[in-house]
């Protein structure tokens, strides 16, 4: 019977392990923020900074499913 050891997996940067979580929470505060601006664009931007996080939520789960 053999023991493997599972392999050690590569170390990332900080940089490149919260990249996508600054990006996320940075929309999130621009859209938060063009909300109580005004409107007109404000709404657009509003609208799409608050999607992002639910846009990218539903792409994990599809991708972690498959």
């Amino acid at each position: 019977m053999s023991t493997r050891r599972p392999q050690p997996r590569e170390r990332q940067s900080l940089t490149r392990m919260f990249a996508w979580p600054i990006v996320i929470a940075l929309a999130s505060i621009i859209g938060l923020v063009s909300a109580l601006a005004g409107d007109g664009i404000e709404d657009v931007v509003a609208w799409l900074g608050l999607a992002l996080p639910i846009v990218v939520f539903c792409w994990a789960m599809h991708a972690r499913r498959s």
